[in-house]
């Protein structure tokens, strides 16, 4: 067995271990004596192959499991968050807001207005012009798909909080491009997630296609960068999408109508 493929193995059996614990405190050292490494070890090991650090994974998994309590039809918001180790609803809903885009309540309540509009098909155009910095991105995912890409720039290679620039397109597109992008490191994420009659599917993305830059992409005033992705189906060691998807999605239509309003 490769170092790589031993090193996946055990951040597995560790993302295991810490869903199964979701509902009480858990230290990184605890993690590690669990899947037999030292914390320091066992920190760069989960960062060498998921890209971000246990804690943050862990914070991450807590809120994916907020999203699907919070979707059942008993889901009180007081249930999730004794659930899941909060101590409060006050820390559950800041962090909640933070990463996903609204709070708990607002994200049960407007879930269902989101994914009609979802599933409506609306082309989503954000194709910008080039300025002064750009990206332009080619995705690639199987001829079988049928549903609608998302594609961000975002900070950190885990999508948990609203993307610098974003867009999003349904199957039988491939190409878009984003500009003005501040002066900083970046990653390019991108989400396939099929169409489905249950409209719980725009939310719970733990089976959406997957696809990233492995490496930060550094911007300059006139950097001007092609990128390629490619999706693919979810890793076990994938960092989970929090970020409101069908909120974003809404959000940039209604932009593009402004913009076109005001330009006439």
């Amino acid at each position: 067995m490769s170092s790589n493929t031993l090193y996946e193995t055990i951040v597995e059996e560790a993302i295991d271990y810490m869903k199964r614990n979701l509902d009480r405190e858990l230290t990184t050292e605890e993690v590690a004596r669990a899947v037999g490494y030292s914390e320091s070890h066992f920190i760069r090991v989960f960062k060498e192959v998921t890209g971000i650090s246990p804690r943050h994974f862990l914070s991450a998994l807590r809120i994916e499991e907020g999203k699907k309590k919070l979707l059942q039809p008993d889901g009180s918001l007081l249930k999730v968050v004794l659930s899941l180790g909060f101590l409060s609803v006050g820390s559950f809903g800041s962090r909640f807001k933070q990463t996903v885009g609204v709070s708990p309540v607002k994200f049960r309540k407007t879930s269902e207005k989101l994914a009609e509009n979802l599933m409506l098909e609306k082309e989503l155009s954000n194709q910008e012009e080039a300025a002064v910095s750009s990206i332009s991105c080619t995705v690639h995912y199987p001829k079988s798909f049928k549903g609608v890409i998302f594609v961000g720039v975002f900070p950190r290679p885990i999508p948990d909080q609203r993307p610098i620039k974003g867009t999003a397109f349904k199957n039988g597109r491939h190409e878009c491009s984003f500009a003005d992008i501040p002066v900083g490191d970046y990653y390019i994420l991108a989400a396939g997630i099929p169409w489905s009659m249950n409209p719980k599917t725009y939310f719970l993305l733990e089976n959406s296609l997957r696809g990233k830059t492995e490496n930060p992409i550094h911007i300059e005033k006139d950097t001007k960068i092609a990128v390629e992705l490619f999706l693919r189906e979810p890793l076990p060691y994938d960092p989970p999408i929090l970020v409101n998807l069908p909120m974003l999605f809404l959000e940039s239509q209604n932009s593009n109508v402004e913009e076109k309003i005001e330009k006439r």
